[in-house]
Order: structure tokens, then sequence, then C-alpha cells
């Protein structure tokens, strides 16, 4: 096991702030490209339901991630109580405004909204969370291609091949099985050609099955369940966990965790993601990436 390793083995940090940032400044430029030549820029619409603080705080992060890039963002804030109808009014104006190429309605929905009928109420083409059924399905099924991937999926993907990571005939093991992770990034792992085992509650013996593979995803929403002991010597860690855990040294009280235990991962790994800075910055640059690619689809006809 890790006994092949020298006592001081560090893995190479996959650096997802400094890799998004360089996505951003290339959609930036592509950005500036379209405006000159077509006089017209990508325009990306987040509506956001109610006053979770959660959601404002990722809402807020991908408007100004917009602006900086180049991308009009137009802000619909509704009410907690509105009503599923009116949502899907809106939904529908937003379908029919050209200068919109994207719509991302930030979730959970309250309680007495329906999510998945507001979601397929989202044009296709506008679809640039990749969540739409229509996108989905053609995910999953050979030789078809979705207009979109849904973000945080393939911000992962994009980790590997951007860090000289092969997939092709890799054993890749997701643990989760999510509708927004675990479930499309092993449907785009097994495009990529790699062999693609998902671990999910129902699992007898994870950690034997993640200790085969040579790419794991960890989508599970579970504090550091992943130890050092479960990663094979020289894997490529991929950490889509965000965890609050109680720590009173922390001015708001407590830190954010990934669903690897970091410290024991990173003296077995080949490659690791942080946490933060590792998969969540990579999410809002694949909504941008698609928002802009959504946009060319339009605009270069």
């Amino acid at each position: 096991m890790a006994s092949s390793l020298p006592s001081d083995h560090k893995a190479k940090i996959i650096d997802g702030k400094a890799i998004a940032q360089t996505i951003r400044s290339e959609i930036a430029s592509e950005v500036s490209h379209l405006s000159q030549k077509y006089g017209k820029v990508p325009g990306l619409a987040v509506v956001i339901v109610g006053t979770r603080k959660d959601s404002q705080s990722y809402v807020s992060m991908k408007r100004k991630a917009c602006a900086e890039v180049g991308i009009t963002s137009f802000d619909v804030d509704l009410p907690e109580q509105v009503s599923e109808a009116e949502l899907i009014d809106k939904v529908h104006e937003l379908n029919a405004n050209p200068d919109v190429h994207g719509i991302l309605v930030q979730l959970p929905l309250p309680k007495h909204i329906n999510e998945e009928k507001v979601l397929s109420e989202i044009s296709i083409e506008k679809d640039v969370d990749g969540f739409h059924p229509l996108n989905i399905g053609k995910l999953a099924m050979k030789g078809r291609e979705p207009l979109f991937l849904p973000c945080t999926p393939k911000g992962c993907l994009e980790l590997l091949s951007r860090s000289g990571i092969s997939t092709k005939g890799k054993k890749a093991v997701v643990v989760g099985r999510s509708n927004i992770v675990g479930l499309p990034v092993s449907l785009l792992l097994l495009k990529a050609d790699a062999t693609v085992t998902v671990v999910h509650s129902h699992t007898h013996n994870p950690e034997s099955i993640i200790r085969e593979a040579d790419i794991i995803i960890a989508a599970a929403g579970q504090a550091m369940m992943i130890k050092g002991s479960w990663i094979k010597p020289g894997a490529a860690v991929i950490d889509v966990g965000t965890n609050a855990v109680d720590d009173p040294s922390k001015k708001t009280g407590y830190r954010l965790v990934g669903d690897v235990h970091f410290a024991e991962a990173s003296k077995v790994a080949g490659y690791i993601t942080p946490v933060p800075g590792g998969v969540g910055p990579m999410t809002v640059a694949m909504l941008l990436k698609n928002t802009l690619e959504g946009a060319k689809r339009v605009i270069e006809k």
C-alpha cells in the first residue's frame, strides 16, 4: 500500500482557483471578440427565489463573475412566497428574450414549488446548468452530445485534463450519486473512456472499491469520509465536498472541509484538489463558459 511511497511524499495540489482564473481570462477575451465583431455580448439570467443566505452568496458570486468577464447579468430576485405559475411565467419571459443566452434558477426552490417542473420549462438552448432532462438524457447516450454539460462535473473533468491526467482506460470511482454531481460526472467519465464505478450509501465495503481507483471523484457530502488508507498510491483525487465543521479558532466558528481527509490523502495521492480552492471556483468558471458557448451558437449563426 502506501509503504511504496517515500515517507515525505506530498500529492501535487490541483489549484482550482488558478485554473479557473485562466479559464475566466480566456472567456473574457472571447467575449470582447464577440463584442467587437458582432456588437453583442453573452447574457446570463440568474433567478433566485427567497432569502436563503447560502443561495444569496452563490448568486452574488455568479453575478460578480459575469461582470468580471463582460457577460451581461440579468438579475431576477423573487420573493419566497412567489407562486409556481409566476416563476414559470418569468422563465418563459427569459426564454423569449434574445439578449439572454443562459438561464439559471438557483436551487433549492421553496417547498411549494416543483423544482422538476420549473427546470423543464427552461429552454434547452439556454439551460446553462445542464439539468434539463433532454440535456441529461443526451449526456447518458453514446454518440449524442448535450447542448450543455452540468457545471460542476464539467469543472471536475477540466481539472483533470488541465493537470495532464488522462481518463482513458482508467478506473474511476465516483462517491455519491446526486443529480447535480455524482450521476452526471459518472456519465461524463464514461464518455471520456474511463471504467466507472459509483459508490453510494447502500454500497457494501466502499473503501475496498475506492482503493482500486486511479481517479476518485468525492461528492457524497460527508465530511472527511475518505481516509488516506482508502486511496491507491498515486491516484488523482477530486474533492467536490464542501462541509462546515465546528472550529472555535475561526472567526465564523467553523471551517470548510471536503469529503476527503486532506492531510492523510496528501501523503498517498498523486494529485488532490484542496477545499476550498479546488472544485468550487471551477463550477462558476464552467457556468460562464456554458453561457459563452450558448451565446456563440446564437450570435455567430
